[in-house]
C-alpha cells in the first residue's frame, strides 16, 4: 500500500510523516483471503493489527458458542498490541478474513520502542491508566454479577415460595382429608343404606358445579351460616367443618333438602360427610395443581430468561423476553400496576435474547425504584420501519437534566451501595448500540418518564476498538 494512501488514513493523523515511516518500517503488510485467521482470542497480544483494507469478523467463545463480537471494515480500525502497555495482555476476540485485504502488522515491542521514544509520557499515562482500569473493572464486574445474582435469586425465591408453601400446605391438609373420607365411607357402610340411595348421593354430589376463580367471600360466609344452622337443625355433629366445605363448593340448603330425601332414615350425616370431604379433597387437588403448574412457569419463566438452552444470536419475540423479565421481578410489582401494549405487528429480530434480557431488567428496576414501588408501569413494543421500539414508561417523578446527562456514562449511578441489579445503563447502552446496532434513548418530565430501545432485525455490524 503506498504511503500517500497510509497517510490519508485517519489513525494516523498524530503522526508526521517521519514517524510514520518508521512506524511503517517496523512492521510488515499481511495480505488475508475470507475465513483466514490472523490472530485468536485468549493468545498473547504481541502484535498490533491495523486494517488497511478489507474486513474482518471478530468472535469470542461465550460459553459453548463462538459468538459475534463485532467487525474491522473500516481502515484505520485495530486490533491487539495490548503487551505493548501490558505484559500479560491478551487478544480479547479472534480475527478472520470477512472480505479479502490487508493489514499492517506490528510487533508490540516494536510500537512500544517507538512509543517511548515519541511521548514517553503518553505511554506511562496508557500504561498506568490499563492496570487501573484494568483491576477497578474486573472488581467492579465481579460484584456486579453477585449483587445481580443475588437480587434476582432473592426475587425468584420469594415468587417460587408462595406456590411451593401452598402446595405444602394442601398436602399436608390432603391426608387428612383423605383419612375423614375414608370414615365416611364407613360410616356409610355401617348405615341402612341402599346401594341405590349411594348412587342417588353420588349423583347429586357430581351434580355440584365448581365454584368461581374468584368467589365472593360475603355469599360465601351467608351460604356457610346458612348451612351450619341447617346441619345443625338436622342432628349433623362437627357441622360448622362440613358446612365451610359445602359453602366453599357452592353448595346452597336447597341441595342438603334433596340429600336428605334421598337418604331419609338413613345416615345423613355420613353422606354430607363424605361429599364435604370428596369436595374438599377435590379442592386441594386442584390447589396443589395450580402451584405446581405455577412453579413450571416459573422454572420455565428462569429457563426463557437466562436462554441458557439457546443458541447465542437468534430469532426471537421480545415479548417472550419481557414477560419472563416481569415475572423475574415479579416480587418486586407488588404495588405497581403493569400495563401492557404489545403491538400484533410487531417481527421477530436477530438478537442475543440473553443479553437484551439484561436491558430490559435495568430499566425495568429503575422504573420500579423511581417510583418507590407505587404507580404505573407501562411495557410497550411496535413495529417501527425495519426494526422494532421497545418502551418502558414509569410514573415516577421523572430524572433531572444533570442526570439524564450522565445517566448512560460507565460507574455513574444515582443508587446507594446494595441496592439495583448493579447492571448500569451503560451495560444497557453497549448491549443495545454496540452489540445489536441499536439506540436508547430517554424522555422525562415529572410523573412520566420513557426508555426507548430501538432495534433493527438484524444486528448491524459494529466498530471495533
Amino acid at each position: 500500500m503506498s504511503f500517500d494512501a497510509v497517510r490519508a488514513i485517519a489513525l494516523f493523523d498524530g503522526l508526521d510523516d517521519d514517524q510514520l515511516r518508521q512506524l511503517l518500517d517496523a512492521g510488515d503488510e499481511v495480505g488475508f483471503g475470507v475465513g483466514e485467521e490472523l490472530f485468536r482470542e485468549a493468545r498473547p497480544a504481541a502484535d498490533w493489527w491495523v486494517l488497511l483494507e478489507g474486513s474482518l469478523t471478530l468472535t469470542r467463545h461465550v460459553g459453548h458458542e463462538e459468538t459475534l463480537m463485532g467487525r474491522m471494515a473500516t481502515p484505520g480500525q485495530w486490533a491487539g498490541g495490548f503487551q505493548a502497555w501490558d505484559p500479560h495482555g491478551i487478544y480479547t476476540a479472534t480475527g478472520r478474513g470477512d472480505t479479502a485485504g490487508r493489514l499492517l502488522r506490528v510487533p508490540a515491542d516494536r510500537l512500544r520502542g517507538l512509543a517511548d521514544a515519541w511521548f514517553p509520557f503518553g505511554v506511562h499515562m496508557i500504561s498506568g491508566l490499563m492496570n487501573t482500569v484494568r483491576s477497578i473493572e474486573s472488581r467492579t464486574r465481579q460484584r456486579e454479577a453477585l449483587v445481580a445474582l443475588g437480587t434476582l435469586a432473592a426475587g425468584l425465591a420469594h415468587e417460587i415460595n408462595n406456590p411451593a408453601s401452598a402446595a405444602t400446605r394442601a398436602v399436608d391438609a390432603l391426608a387428612e382429608t383423605c383419612e375423614e373420607l375414608l370414615s365416611s365411607l364407613t360410616r356409610l357402610a355401617e348405615g341402612p343404606i341402599t346401594a341405590g340411595q349411594f348412587v342417588e348421593l353420588d349423583t347429586l354430589r357430581r351434580e355440584i358445579e365448581p365454584p368461581p376463580a374468584v368467589a365472593d367471600p360475603l355469599a360465601v360466609a351467608d351460604r356457610e351460616d346458612a348451612l351450619s344452622d341447617w346441619l345443625a337443625a338436622h342432628g349433623v355433629e362437627r357441622e360448622w367443618e362440613v358446612a365451610s366445605h359445602l359453602a366453599a363448593a357452592g353448595v346452597d340448603v336447597a341441595w342438603c333438602d334433596r340429600v336428605a330425601v334421598v337418604l331419609e332414615g338413613g345416615p345423613l350425616a355420613a353422606g354430607l360427610g363424605w361429599v364435604a370431604s370428596s369436595l374438599s379433597t377435590s379442592a386441594l387437588l386442584s390447589e396443589v395443581k395450580e402451584s405446581t403448574r405455577r412453579i413450571s412457569e416459573l422454572v420455565a419463566a428462569v429457563r426463557t430468561y437466562s436462554q441458557l438452552d439457546r443458541a447465542s444470536v437468534q430469532r426471537m419475540d421480545l415479548t417472550e423476553g419481557l414477560e419472563s423479565t416481569l415475572v423475574m421481578l415479579g416480587h418486586k410489582l407488588g404495588g405497581i400496576t403493569v400495563v401492557r401494549d404489545y403491538g400484533s405487528d410487531v417481527p421477530q429480530i436477530e438478537a442475543t435474547a440473553a443479553e437484551l434480557n439484561q436491558v430490559w431488567t435495568n430499566l425495568i428496576d429503575n422504573a420500579v425504584d423511581a417510583m418507590e414501588g407505587v404507580g404505573t408501569l407501562r411495557v410497550s413494543t411496535r413495529a417501527q420501519g425495519e426494526g422494532v421500539v421497545v418502551e418502558i414508561v414509569d410514573s415516577g417523578p421523572g430524572m433531572p437534566d444533570d442526570v439524564q446527562a450522565h445517566a448512560f456514562e460507565p460507574f455513574f449511578t444515582t443508587k446507594d451501595v446494595g441496592q439495583g441489579t448493579g447492571l448500569g445503563l451503560d451495560l444497557s447502552r453497549r448491549i443495545v448500540v454496540e452489540r445489536h446496532g441499536g439506540e436508547i434513548t430517554i424522555e422525562s418530565e415529572p410523573g412520566r418518564t420513557v426508555f426507548r430501545v430501538r432495534l433493527p432485525k438484524r444486528p448491524s455490524s459494529s466498530p471495533a476498538g
